[in-house]
């Protein structure tokens, strides 16, 4: 069974916050700016409608990273 530390309804600055790791993925997705004011309150699911990309691929693949920086 998949873990599952985030999704879609998680806040940009707490998900990167509790797991600085995830940075390289929003980033590699064009969210460069991870430190504003705007990210500190703004959820992985609005974040990616704005970068338009799917926020169930962004989730996976954040989830995926945490994983195994956890083993």
């Amino acid at each position: 069974m998949e873990n599952t530390y985030v999704n879609e309804k998680n806040l940009i600055g707490e998900i990167v916050n509790q797991y600085p790791e995830t940075a390289e993925v929003l980033f590699g997705i064009g969210m460069h700016c991870l430190g504003c004011p705007a990210s500190q309150a703004e959820s992985l699911e609005d974040a990616c409608a704005v970068h338009g990309v799917s926020s169930d691929t962004v989730v996976k693949a954040i989830n995926d990273v945490i994983a195994e920086n956890r083993k």
